[in-house]
């Protein structure tokens, strides 16, 4: 059942075609490995930042993906706030809008603050860490601690121009644990991360945010209601905007983009963008923006999170690099394109659809 508090469909729609056709990137810049390092006051690094948001409004992107952690917050709520400030006004530079991302199941559920490690040489994402880490969940306790982090966040941005909307958890039904638990042990992380998730869209939302609010659906068979797992119908009863992942070739794209028309909302795929899967610029872009949906890539420039590498290098490091095409990212830190007529499609296809105007997402529903 839907959350009554959730926007409406006709809000959300009306939301939906004020905007231009939404296309970007998943932003960390290429001298931070992970959130921590991105945001920490000794390594924020805002000249590279709009340096690698210029790139990005070089080739046609409105949007920015960026995640946050509560750590961060902890330890220093002022200044991270004020960085958050600083890295919305270099992205609005660039004619950027930004979606923030407030937790995130993704990989080492152990995160420290203050220094972060190198790169582990040969593989993917290798520094990354999850928001709440594995204790935090855990603890009751820190539940106060959480709510004030997001409530505050959302309070300081929620009426800001510059905030195109609220990622409230990335894929918390993720983790390095997913592929080898048992059923009991899923179940019972599900069991910890359903209250929180839903009192995370509930904190967020007492804020009274002008943007709309999602959690992306990544996992499984979204075909019917009943294929639902609990977290995933969290997600769903709890978005103004439907937000989705999708890593697979143009077919499965659409596939998945017709199970969700049936909530009759809006539509972002805020990850995509795998060259060995056949998830490309060139296969899924124009499927895209012919649906009327947005479409955010993983990744802008090559850089200490090496998402230019396979996941599979975690298990076999790539210490040689890629002998193909680039998992993922654009551009070397040089600004010199991975591929030159990747880069010269995107230049095509988004200088067309700036031309299209918002008119033209809402007719493409």
């Amino acid at each position: 059942m839907r959350d009554p508090s959730t926007w409406s469909a006709a809000e959300a729609q009306l939301w939906h075609y004020r905007q231009p056709w939404l296309v970007g990137c998943n932003f960390t810049p290429s001298t931070a490995i992970n959130q921590l390092e991105m945001w920490q006051e000794d390594s924020f690094d805002p000249l590279t930042i709009d340096r690698e948001l210029g790139l990005a409004a070089s080739v046609g992107m409105n949007t920015a993906r960026v995640y946050l952690h509560d750590l961060l917050f902890a330890a220093d709520p002022m200044g991270f706030l004020d960085r958050i400030d600083q890295f919305l006004t270099i992205a609005a530079s660039h004619q950027i809008r930004t979606m923030l991302v407030l937790f995130d199941s993704c990989w080492h559920p152990r995160p420290q603050l203050g220094p972060q490690p190198d790169p582990v040489p040969g593989v993917h994402n290798s520094g990354w860490v999850q928001s709440p880490g594995e204790a935090v969940l855990a603890d009751p306790a820190e539940q106060a601690r959480l709510r004030t982090y997001v409530e505050t966040v959302v309070a300081r941005f929620g009426q800001d121009h510059r905030v195109l909307a609220w990622d409230i958890w990335n894929e918390p039904d993720n983790g390095p644990d997913v592929a080898s638990c048992d059923p009991a042990e899923l179940a019972a992380k599900a069991a910890r991360v359903i209250p929180l998730l839903g009192d995370a869209f509930a904190w967020a939302r007492a804020q009274h945010p002008s943007q709309p609010l999602t959690s992306a659906l990544w996992l499984g068979d979204w075909s019917s209601l009943t294929l639902l797992s609990g977290i995933q119908a969290v997600q769903l009863a709890s978005s103004d905007i439907i937000s989705f992942h999708n890593y697979g070739g143009p077919e499965d794209f659409m596939r998945r983009v017709n199970w969700l028309r049936v909530f009759d909302r809006p539509l972002l795929c805020t990850e995509f963008m795998a060259r060995p899967t056949g998830s490309t610029f060139e296969a899924i872009l124009p499927e895209a923006r012919a649906a009327g949906v947005g479409a955010i890539c993983w990744g802008l420039v090559r850089g200490k999170t090496q998402t230019h590498l396979p996941w599979d290098s975690w298990a076999r490091p790539y210490l040689d690099g890629p002998s193909g095409p680039w998992f993922h990212d654009i551009f070397e830190p040089d600004g010199t394109p991975h591929d030159q007529a990747e880069v010269d499609f995107l230049r095509a296809l988004t200088r067309i659809a700036a031309n299209d105007g918002p008119m033209r997402m809402a007719a493409a529903e």
